[in-house]
């Protein structure tokens, strides 16, 4: 979580009692380094005791300059901002907030219209899994987690990462088998140069995958709108109902906007239909073209760790590339 770009900029609280106590470890890492603006918990455990751990959260943390705040009543400030929504805030030494500190709160930006996912891209692009791959996929880096590349490879994908802002020429000239739009934090509506781009590979020439912030924007892409939510949808343990199916699938999710839509389809987007729905607050979760292998999903079929139930979409994504 603490490494996942999704998180870009933000303060997160825990609510589990303690924290630290698997300590931190290279293997586990989604990015390159803590992401999170911030973290707050209840109880911060100093002496790690798994295995693997090759060393503590609280230096980890520290040795990239993101505070911590321990000792605080995590589950009373959970229902705070459960019924008031998210919010903007402010991490202080003090009993109570200064002149200066309040100054540095309102000067904060709003996650409305806030374009994060050009800061969490990555500069250059790279490639990773075998030259020989059976398929290449091109990946846009809106803030991609790791564990979306292992599963690529595994499947065996050869992907080259390539930044946000890549248009649809040069992506194309990549001669991929399909793409994929990945996760990333920050409002989807902000991220007008990613939303051009693929309007102008969704002709069907391509299959195209995308998750949480790629789902948002191919949403956009196709004419339909996002809508911030007021507590956004956060862990491990989110039921979605699959329309075609009726399977429930527990997933994975961390995300602040949605694609508004229901079970009719997406307004303003008619070539795409609503594939999946939340159980908690009937949010769309899956969308996909009426006509062409263009699909997306609002959760983490990745998730690591987390659920599984979801990673078959990698599958239905290589069989749109087996049959191109």
């Amino acid at each position: 979580m603490f490494t996942d770009p999704s998180y870009l900029g933000q303060i997160v609280v825990m609510t589990a009692p303690m924290i630290g106590n698997y300590g931190i470890n290279p293997e586990d890492v989604e990015s390159d380094r803590p992401r999170v603006a911030g973290v707050v918990v209840r109880e911060l455990a100093r002496t790690p005791s798994n295995w693997r751990a090759t060393g503590t959260l609280l230096d980890w943390l520290a040795g990239a300059k993101v505070p911590l705040v321990a000792e605080v009543d995590t589950r009373q400030l959970t229902r705070y901002i459960r019924s008031r929504g998210a919010m903007r805030g402010v991490l202080a030494v003090g009993q109570e907030p200064t002149a200066q500190i309040k100054a540095a709160l309102a000067a904060s930006p709003s996650m409305n219209g806030l374009d994060l996912a050009s800061a969490a891209t990555i500069a250059t692009a790279y490639s990773e899994g075998p030259a020989q791959a059976k398929h290449h996929v091109v990946a846009v880096d809106f803030g991609m987690k790791r564990n979306i590349l292992r599963l690529f490879v595994q499947h065996g994908c050869r992907v080259t990462v390539v930044p946000a802002t890549t248009n649809a020429a040069a992506i194309r000239a990549l001669k991929p088998a399909g793409v994929f739009l990945s996760n990333g934090p920050g409002d989807p509506a902000a991220v007008g140069y990613a939303i051009s781009t693929i309007r102008e590979l969704s002709d069907g020439s391509l299959p195209i995958f995308g998750i949480c912030l790629g789902h948002q924007l191919l949403g956009l892409a196709m004419g339909g709108e996002t809508v911030k939510l007021p507590y956004g949808h956060r862990g491990g343990n989110h039921p979605v109902k699959d329309l075609a199916t009726g399977q429930v699938l527990i997933t994975s999710q961390n995300h602040g906007f949605a694609v508004r839509g229901e079970t009719g389809g997406v307004p303003g987007a008619k070539s795409l239909e609503v594939t999946h729905l939340n159980l908690n607050d009937g949010t769309v979760e899956g969308i996909r073209h009426r006509e062409h292998p263009i699909f997306a999903v609002q959760y983490h079929p990745e998730a690591s760790p987390g659920p599984h139930d979801a990673q078959r979409h990698f599958q239905q994504f290589l069989q749109a590339l087996d049959a191109k």
